[in-house]
């Protein structure tokens, strides 16, 4: 049997998923990328000019797809299409926000154009915006620029990527527990909580930098297949959109922001492969105290059901070895009384949380 070609738009984080997921489900993905970004190698800086369903789309499903690269026109048949552009894929320049600019004798560019910081050696720099690309050129420029000044509007909160202990923040605070510590607990109680952790390391009013909003703490989404009714669609998209004004600020940015934990829960409830931690709290109770208090990474849900891997187990099991491993260049060898106390006490209190789990699963 002749297998499917699937047009993969964009060679991003998405879409490398995508074309794995394609791969794993037996299909033949060719991946169009624009940029010579990560990704390009398939078909670097090529544009996708069209995507149209064919005459026969109803008989056949197939779509026809218009590309151009260096300047020659390609046409494609492709049995389905993947639009991996992210929502970040045009620049917002808002000129007409800045009065005077047209006078303005010095350079501007948008952080997309921004290559090196070469061309701002010895100069004075204005970076509007303190989002993460903000952030970052903040940061590099002020290495090789004359005088660098990072503007805010709203303020924003300064995460440290470093948390307790040396762990990667991200690590610390994308587990189960702590998103189950936040339904039990509630939104202001975790903020008041995260607020004050943030400030000991830098005072957000104190800087100029504390906003009037909170702390808010894409592979498995390319395993969905069957889309709901219209209606339903609407009525999810409305419930979302609502929760996001009630969390974030009015922004470009935040059109599909959302607690990383829960979406990643509906999302394998969809496709059915939510690991049951009750469950596993009876048959293999050393892999459902790592699920629950380890950080929640893609793989547990490769555990069962679509994309299943009889790797995935152990994977999970020796996370924390690899989120070690780089930073352990000097190895120590360890107390075991003490580590074998930390363990019990971790167990003794993941039996807690597992008899009142019920609420959360």
């Amino acid at each position: 049997m002749t297998k499917k070609r699937i047009a993969v738009i964009g060679g991003g984080v998405s879409g490398l998923s995508s074309i794995k997921c394609c791969l794993e489900e037996g299909l033949e993905p060719v991946c169009f990328e624009r940029t010579n970004d990560i990704g390009g190698l398939w078909r670097f800086q090529t544009t996708v000019c069209s995507v149209k369903k064919r005459p026969d789309f109803f008989t056949s499903g197939q779509w026809e797809v218009v590309t151009e690269s260096e300047g020659k026109k390609e046409v494609n048949v492709f049995d389905g299409v993947m639009v991996c552009t992210g929502h970040h894929t045009n620049a917002h320049l808002p000129l007409e926000s800045f009065p005077g600019i047209e006078k303005f004798k010095g350079q501007y560019l948008h952080s997309r154009d921004y290559k090196n910081p070469d061309i701002f050696t010895g100069k004075r720099v204005i970076i509007i915006g303190i989002g993460n690309s903000g952030g970052d050129l903040a940061v590099e420029l002020c290495h090789t620029a004359k005088q660098v000044f990072l503007s805010t509007r709203r303020g924003a909160w300064i995460l440290n990527r470093v948390a307790d202990f040396g762990y990667p923040f991200d690590v610390l605070f994308s587990s189960r527990y702590k998103y189950f510590l936040l339904k039990i607990c509630g939104l202001s109680l975790v903020n008041s909580f995260l607020e004050k952790k943030l400030n000991q390391r830098c005072d957000h009013e104190m800087f100029g930098l504390k906003p009037k909003h909170s702390v808010q703490i894409y592979l498995l989404q390319n395993r969905l297949k069957t889309l709901p009714s219209q209606s339903e669609m609407n009525a999810e998209i409305a419930k979302a959109q609502e929760e996001i004004s009630k969390r974030y600020v009015e922004s470009q940015r935040h059109t599909i922001q959302g607690d990383y934990v829960d979406t990643m829960e509906e999302l394998a409830d969809l496709v059915g492969v939510r690991p049951n931690l009750l469950s596993l709290a009876f048959t293999d109770p050393k892999l459902a105290i790592q699920l629950f208090w380890g950080p929640c990474t893609p793989i547990h849900y490769r555990l069962q059901g679509p994309g299943k891997w009889d790797g995935a187990r152990k994977a999970i099991l020796t996370t924390e070895d690899r989120i070690r491993k780089p930073m352990m260049t000097r190895v120590i060898e360890s107390r075991n009384s003490m580590t074998s106390t930390i363990t019990m006490a971790r167990f003794m209190l993941a039996v807690v949380f597992f008899a009142i789990i019920m609420t959360y699963c």
